[in-house]
């Protein structure tokens, strides 16, 4: 059933209408002392305070009702079964497959997994030979001191996956490293990158699953000329080769042979480029915190997936984010989501969440090729804070728009637990109260209406396990919400078409016409 079908969808337009329309967040803390213990819950590595949301248990279970309606659940057990959900292109969806235990982990007892053919557990232990293999040439370059420098050259999710986890766990990586991330076709930004580092203890990682994606592979032949004319050799016995200082991580290994590079590391259709962080594409993190730490992203995130295929609906977080992401779209109208990370860390999250939920769901035709009478993936943007809070929350808190906010912030703050962290945490405290209450009385140029939306997601601290968990948790809360629209969330034809205008302009720049 399409979910404006749903009877539950006509259930939940009059509920907004009758009761929703004017709801009052404060109003609804005082008439109800339980609205904290309601709508706020711990899941693997996460707390989640929603209480703060326009949403009350009627508005929950009426999203239940939908999600029911939408055949939700057999969408999730297809996924865990392996069925080919990305059907455009006639894949499965596996990413959360590179961060389960060999032997099933948490997920062994699960009806599915149990039913899965002898191919499935076949496929499960190939990923984790392709996983030793790279943990294994991690730490070779972890132990390698010559090698000082990591330029990681991709795109997409070649790119922001591993930069936003790098970044994150800084306080993991590898001190002897520095890590350098180049997707840009703007020559300056690889110019930038080079002018920093020097041939002989520089190792280029060339992120590409099929090694044909234009601005990847430009950069990576500048990046090899560059070598070569600096010192560099195309001999591979020479001390200095393009066989040392290069990797390929992509499937297509004739074209990296083709290209120099001898040492490769593959992943599967399965993976899309924006789950992939997890994959061969993730070998950046591994040498900037190392094997042990790797798995720990890998076992945060396999909690998460197992939260997701086993929490009851109504206790689900990936699915109650998912759920609200549906009622704030579609009822309350908000077209946009604001990502708040009170963390230095997590500076380039928004970039990634961007692209996994507004690449992922940003669609306008449901798998069947009908046109969608209901708009899907909101704007994700935002800062970290506190910046934010000096550029962008005036609009937040006086502008007419409401646009809910997501803060994310952290317990502990590791080595800055004192009154950085604390005076961190606390303007993330403070500004999420602001935006409900509001302030009255001091002058019409001074008032703040209040009654702003948000939620608040809490990691005790932000270490491999709670970054996997995070991450995991977005990932399903997108695949939720694009199985309610009933879009294939894991196609992209939209980026392919720029991909092929600028493939047939790119030729005409040499001719007379242009």
């Amino acid at each position: 059933m399409s979910c404006s079908a749903s009877p539950a969808w006509a259930a939940l337009a009059a509920h907004y209408q009758d009761d929703m329309a004017q709801f009052n967040l404060a109003q609804a803390f005082a008439s109800n002392p339980q609205r904290l213990a309601q709508h706020s819950q711990q899941a693997p590595h996460v707390y989640a305070d929603l209480s703060k949301n326009f949403c009350t248990t009627q508005t929950e279970s009426l999203l239940q009702a939908l999600a029911h309606d939408c055949g939700w659940q057999a969408r999730r057990d297809a996924m865990l079964a392996g069925e080919p959900i990305n059907t455009t292109e006639g894949r499965a969806a596996m990413h959360w497959l590179l961060r389960m235990p060999r032997d099933g982990g948490q997920l062994r007892q699960h009806p599915v997994v149990q039913a899965w053919p002898q191919a499935q557990w076949d496929t499960l232990a190939a990923a984790h030979d392709t996983l030793n293999a790279m943990l294994a040439l991690a730490e070779q370059v972890r132990a390698d001191r010559q090698i000082t420098d990591i330029v990681n050259i991709g795109i997409g999710g070649s790119h922001l996956g591993p930069e936003v986890v790098v970044q994150g766990l800084e306080d993991w990586v590898d001190a002897g490293k520095r890590f350098h991330f180049v997707s840009n076709v703007d020559g300056h930004e690889l110019g930038h990158v080079l002018r920093q580092v020097r041939p002989e203890s520089t190792l280029f990682l060339i992120a590409s699953k099929s090694f044909t994606t234009a601005e990847t592979m430009l950069n990576a032949r500048s990046a090899r000329q560059w070598f070569l004319d600096h010192g560099g050799s195309e001999d591979p016995q020479a001390p200095c080769s393009i066989d040392r200082h290069f990797v390929a991580l992509t499937t297509n290994t004739q074209a990296a042979a083709e290209f120099g590079i001898q040492r490769t590391l593959g992943f599967w259709d399965w993976v899309g480029g924006r789950f992939s962080l997890w994959s061969a594409i993730g070998l950046p993190i591994a040498i900037a915190i190392g094997s042990a730490q790797f798995r720990a992203l890998l076992g945060g995130a396999h909690a998460m997936d197992a939260h997701f295929f086993t929490a009851p609906l109504e206790s689900n977080l990936p699915v109650r984010l998912g759920l609200l992401d549906i009622w704030y779209r579609n009822f309350c109208q908000f077209s946009s989501r604001c990502i708040a990370p009170y963390s230095h860390g997590l500076r380039r999250l928004t970039a990634y969440l961007q692209q996994l939920e507004m690449e992922s769901n940003g669609k306008s035709i449901n798998k069947n090729g009908v046109r969608l009478t209901a708009p899907t993936a909101p704007v994700i943007w935002g800062e970290p804070g506190t910046n934010g809070q000096h550029a962008f929350f005036q609009m937040l808190h006086q502008g007419r728009d409401v646009i809910p906010v997501e803060f994310i912030a952290l317990r502990d703050g590791g080595k800055y637990l004192g009154e950085h962290h604390q005076s961190l945490v606390v303007n993330a405290i403070a500004q999420a109260q602001a935006l409900m209450v509001g302030r009255c009385g001091e002058g019409l140029e001074k008032d703040c209406p209040g009654n702003r939306p948000s939620s608040f997601l809490m990691l005790e601290r932000l270490d491999p396990a709670s970054l996997g968990a995070l991450i995991a948790l977005y990932e399903h809360r997108i695949f939720v919400s694009g199985a309610i629209w009933d879009i294939n969330s894991f196609d992209q034809w939209g980026v392919e078409l720029g991909k092929q205008l600028a493939n047939k302009i790119l030729p005409e720049l040499g001719n007379d016409e242009a």
